[in-house]
C-alpha cells in the first residue's frame, strides 16, 4: 500500500469522525430545543469538569473527597438525563457519539495500537481495485476450484495425469499464499499451453493474497508495455499512467499473464529486465504466467532476464488438453 493511498483512507477516518462531531451537535440541539432542561443538565456537566481540576490543584489533601463528591454529582445528572430521554421515546444513546466503527472510534487503530478490523476492510478494499482481477476472482479461486475437471489418464511423455500434476500444483501454490509473508524469496513461473488452468490458478492465489490486505496487481505483458510507453513516452502522462508504472514495482504481488504476447524490443526487454530484476532486490514478489517453454524463453528473452528467471522462480508446468 503507497503513501498516496494511505492518505486518502485516513482522510476518510477524519471525515467520518468530523461527520459523527457534526451529527452529534445536530442531534442535541434537536433535543435542547424539545428539552430545555437537557441543556441545563449538560452544562452542570461540563462545568462540573471544568471545575474537578482546579478544586484537585487547589486542594491536594482532599483529592479522593473530592473526586467522590463529583462522581455522584455526575452520576446523579447523567440518571436525569437518562430519565428525560425515557419520558419522551428517545433512545438511550441518541445523546452519544455515533461512530461508523465503535471499537477503534473511526481512527483505523485500536487503543493498544493493532490496525482495526475495519481498517483491514479498507486496505483489502482498495487492494481489489489496484489489481484488475475483482471480476475474474469472484468466479476463479480456490473455493470454486474443481479437481474433478482433469483427467486421470496418464500422458505417455509425461509418466502422470493432468490431475496428479494439477495436485502438486494446487499444493504448492497454496503453500506460497500461506508463506507470502515471509522472506523467502519465493517467486512462482506457470509455463504450459492454453486453456490448461494457468490463468485460473492466477486468480486463486491473487484473491487469498488480497484478502490478507496485500496489494496485488494483474497484469498482461501486453498491457505492461503499453504501462510503459504511456509513462515514458507520452509527454502529458497522467497522474494514472505514473501510478500503473509505480505499482509494476511496489505491488507486494505482480502476476504478469501471457509473457511472450508482447512486442519484444530493445527498449520492452530493458524495462521487463528492470521490473524483474528490481522486486527480485526489493524482495516483492511476482508470478510468471506464459504459453512459451521454457526453451522458448531463454531464445526469446535476453541472458540478464533469463538467469534471473531461472535462478529465482519455481518452475510450474501445466499440462493436458485445453480445458475450455
Amino acid at each position: 500500500m503507497n503513501n498516496d493511498k494511505l492518505r486518502e483512507i485516513f482522510v476518510k477516518y477524519e471525515n467520518n469522525r468530523d461527520k459523527a462531531k457534526l451529527d452529534l451537535e445536530m442531534r442535541k440541539n434537536k433535543v435542547y430545543n424539545k428539552i430545555p432542561k437537557m441543556k441545563d443538565i449538560d452544562d452542570k456537566i461540563f462545568q462540573i469538569g471544568l471545575s474537578l481540576s482546579k478544586s484537585l490543584l487547589m486542594n491536594q489533601d482532599d483529592q479522593e473527597k473530592i473526586v467522590e463528591k463529583t462522581r455522584i454529582e455526575m452520576d446523579n445528572l447523567k440518571k436525569q438525563k437518562q430519565d428525560l430521554l425515557t419520558q419522551y421515546n428517545i433512545p438511550s444513546d441518541y445523546l452519544q457519539m455515533q461512530y461508523k466503527c465503535n471499537h477503534c472510534k473511526d481512527k483505523g487503530f485500536r487503543p493498544d495500537g493493532s490496525k482495526c478490523e475495519c481498517l483491514k476492510q479498507e486496505l483489502i478494499k482498495d487492494a481489489y481495485k489496484i489489481s484488475n482481477f475483482s471480476k475474474l476472482i469472484e468466479k476463479q479461486n480456490f473455493d470454486t476450484f474443481d479437481m474433478n475437471i482433469y483427467s486421470d489418464i496418464k500422458i505417455n511423455s509425461d509418466e502422470i495425469s493432468q490431475k496428479e500434476n494439477m495436485l502438486n500444483i494446487y499444493s504448492l501454490c497454496e503453500s506460497f499464499t500461506l508463506n507470502f509473508s515471509k522472506d523467502n524469496g519465493e517467486n512462482l513461473l506457470f509455463h504450459g499451453q492454453t486453456g490448461v488452468g494457468k490463468t485460473f490458478m492466477c486468480s486463486c492465489i491473487a484473491k487469498k493474497i488480497l484478502d490478507k490486505g496485500y496489494t496485488v496487481l494483474y497484469e498482461t505483458s501486453y498491457n505492461i508495455v503499453e504501462i510503459f510507453k504511456n509513462y515514458k513516452f507520452e509527454k502529458n502522462y497522467t497522474s494514472t499512467d505514473k501510478q500503473n508504472y509505480k505499482l509494476l514495482f511496489e505491488s507486494d504481488l505482480l502476476i504478469i499473464d501471457d509473457l511472450g504476447s508482447e512486442m519484444t524490443n530493445s527498449f520492452t526487454i530493458s524495462e521487463l529486465f528492470n521490473i524483474i530484476n528490481s522486486r527480485l532486490i526489493d524482495g516483492k514478489k511476482t508470478i510468471i504466467s506464459t504459453n512459451l517453454s521454457p526453451v522458448q524463453m531463454a531464445n526469446n528473452y535476453t541472458e540478464r532476464i533469463w538467469s534471473r528467471i531461472a535462478s529465482h522462480y519455481r518452475f510450474l508446468r501445466f499440462i493436458g488438453e485445453d480445458l475450455r
